[in-house]
């Protein structure tokens, strides 16, 4: 009852922290404003450094939500608590305009423990994607036959949102060497994106132009079903290899989407689509050698199915104004990912000993077109070390150190630097051991 009471405080808590957390997005990103938002690897403080590896890594210490199998090799004693958040500077560079900014963020919050022999179960938030951009473009459109001072039309875009997920998932080992599991999340947020012109007459604001506008909004709810598979091979006394794959069911969100387009001159159309997004489906693999619990190589390979996925785009004319839902707006999203840990002496007693050192490197393919041209490729590179809170306790902080670039394949586009500094906190304790006096 005890332990009931306890897993049922950390779920209000989780709940509630996610709630409060899910409003601020910690994007500046403007590739934000195209599809759903910008995917989150969802990785967490463990794996973090390792660059998000996850698919072949099993641990009874430590929670893997990217693997629900894994959840079967929860530690019968332990009841884990995880929790993480992160702070991001960007420079953004494009036409010869700069920019830089600060944001922070929660990254996730989840919990786990064994429910029986073989059967382990987690709960969990974590963001599934963001949006979260303002930027303006200014052009020359020509010059006033009156005052003959010069034109410009000023475009301002700004967008804020993204899509939250709240998981339970479970992991059975019905067989020696074989794992298998799911996680049943519900996904929700906002979908919020909107276009103000001005036009501008020798520097002023000008009436005498009729100036477009158009918002979009669509509270997101859907649901999201993960499965995964785990099967450890003991190569011999000193290693083990773990093969891993999960995938995600890809389906049709119901929400509907509203477009309001207005002008300085009071006209206003507006428009609405059901079932206008979709989720991909998604399938990764990968594998995870570990040398003497000391080392532990790993590699991952996932794609995401997005090519067919639905987007609503505008179709307005001067009369009328829809919501035209169009499939070939995406391409399918490839992500490859390598990393490694070191650790000098798992049961060592010396602080220094139990130190956890990782590495890791990703390449991201994007999933979102540009003007009909492909969005930006992302290349990572993560540092970092798991620092035990004490010699006796399996509990560690997780402090990773990111450099990721978003380069565009076109000209003109924009290019995004950030250097990211993650920080969690696993706790680990053994809250279901059992005293016996004498």
């Amino acid at each position: 009852m005890i332990q009931i009471r306890r897993f049922l405080t950390i779920a209000i808590v989780m709940l509630t922290t996610s709630i409060a957390w899910a409003q601020s997005n910690g994007s500046n990103s403007s590739y934000s404003r195209f599809g759903l938002g910008t995917m989150n690897d969802q990785s967490q403080g463990w794996n973090r450094g390792m660059a998000g590896t996850a698919q072949g890594l099993r641990d009874g210490g430590r929670l893997n939500m990217l693997n629900p199998a894994s959840y079967a090799a929860i530690d019968s004693l332990a009841f884990l608590f995880d929790v993480g958040m992160g702070i991001q500077q960007v420079h953004m560079k494009g036409n010869g305009t700069t920019v830089n900014a600060v944001n922070a963020s929660l990254e996730y919050v989840n919990a786990g423990f064994r429910l029986h022999r073989g059967i382990g179960m987690s709960i969990g938030f974590v963001p599934y994607s963001t949006i979260g951009y303002n930027f303006s473009n200014t052009k020359q459109v020509g010059y006033s036959y009156t005052s003959a001072q010069a034109i410009t039309s000023e475009t301002t875009y700004y967008g804020n949102g993204g899509l939250h997920e709240m998981y339970l998932g479970v992991g059975w080992n019905p067989f020696a060497n074989l794992s298998i599991g799911t996680n049943i999340g519900y996904v929700w947020g906002t979908y919020s994106h909107s276009l103000a012109q001005t036009f501008l007459e020798g520097g002023s604001v000008s009436s005498n132009f009729n100036a477009q506008n158009e918002v979009w909004n669509s509270d997101i709810k859907t649901y999201k079903l993960d499965f995964g598979v785990q099967y450890p091979i003991v190569l011999n006394k000193s290693n083990k290899l773990t093969l891993g794959a999960s995938t995600s069911i890809g389906h049709t969100i119901g929400s509907k989407v509203t477009m309001i387009r207005y002008t300085s001159m009071g006209d206003t159309l507006e428009s609405q689509a059901k079932k206008a997004f979709d989720m991909p489906y998604t399938v990764s693999a990968g594998a995870a050698w570990q040398h003497k619990e000391k080392v532990t190589l790993a590699a991952d390979y996932s794609m995401e199915h997005w090519k067919n996925c639905k987007v609503p785009v505008s179709l307005t004319t001067p009369t009328s104004s829809s919501i035209l839902i169009a499939t070939d707006q995406y391409s399918n999203r490839h992500r490859v990912a390598l990393g490694a840990e070191y650790m000098q002496n798992p049961i060592g007693r010396r602080y220094g000993q139990l130190i956890r050192y990782r590495l890791g490197a990703s390449y991201t393919t994007p999933y979102v077109k540009v003007n009909g041209a492909d969005g930006p490729r992302e290349y990572s590179v993560t540092a970092g070390v798991a620092l035990p809170l004490t010699t006796r306790t399996h509990s560690l902080i997780n402090v990773t150190a990111q450099w990721l670039r978003r380069a565009p394949a076109a000209k003109g586009l924009i290019s995004e630097n950030y250097l990211m500094l993650h920080l969690g906190v696993t706790f680990n304790e053994s809250w279901f051991m059992k005293w016996r006096f004498q």
